[in-house]
């Protein structure tokens, strides 16, 4: 997958890039002022295309304010790979519909509502602005996010889906969803205490209402 800083055309559109390896196949699908990097690993069903996804990934980009030019990568796996991470990197037992790996601390994105405690250190928020004053031709990567499409077909069939256990509605949908909520928990959102939970559910669906607008 592509890292941090890496070269890359920020300023132009150039043309969806694809790459296959023995991990699966990736898109670099470039939506300005984001590059998404989409991965789906072998055999994993088809139910939304890469675009798509992406589509929604840059919605919630924006949603948060996200700084740009940057890239995010998305993984679209399964259940055992998610629970093979949740074990290593989280230290849980058993799989997850998706986790989140971001580069950068809260600090390097605007401060919302409901934002923890509202302490954030100064001096690294403006350590950070200057590593998005990048040269040109060159554009952070924010981080990554892996997306279980086996647990968003799962939750949807059962009705379970909407990140509150009790949503029904479609596979796409609940992978959409499961894309934005990554990738708000990539711009430093957070759902440990109730009020935060309650403040991204609301963002979470009002991308999703922008996505079915356009």
């Amino acid at each position: 997958m592509i890292r941090a800083h890496e070269l890359a055309d920020a300023t132009d559109e150039p043309a969806n890039l694809d790459v296959s390896d023995g991990e699966g196949a990736t898109t670099c699908i470039y939506l300005p002022p984001f590059r998404i990097d989409v991965t789906v690993r072998p055999g994993i069903p088809h139910i939304a295309s890469r675009h798509r996804v992406a589509v929604a990934v840059r919605a919630a980009l924006q949603a948060a304010g996200a700084p740009g030019p940057a890239s995010i990568g998305v993984v679209l796996s399964a259940d055992t790979e998610l629970a093979e991470l949740n074990a290593a990197q989280m230290g849980s037992s058993g799989t997850t519909d998706v986790l989140s790996f971001p580069f950068f601390p809260p600090e390097a994105f605007p401060q919302h509502e409901h934002d923890g405690d509202g302490q954030r250190d100064p001096g690294v928020a403006a350590a950070l602005k200057q590593a998005f004053a990048l040269p040109p031709g060159l554009r952070a990567h924010l981080g990554d996010l892996i997306v279980s499409v086996e647990r968003a077909i799962a939750q949807a069939s059962e009705g379970r889906g909407g990140q509150t256990g009790d949503v029904n509605w479609t596979p796409v949908e609940e992978l959409l969803l499961l894309a934005v909520h990554g990738t708000l928990h990539i711009c430093g959102w957070d759902h440990a205490e109730p009020v935060e939970e309650a403040s991204m559910r609301t963002l979470e669906m009002r991308v999703l209402a922008s996505l079915a607008r356009d």
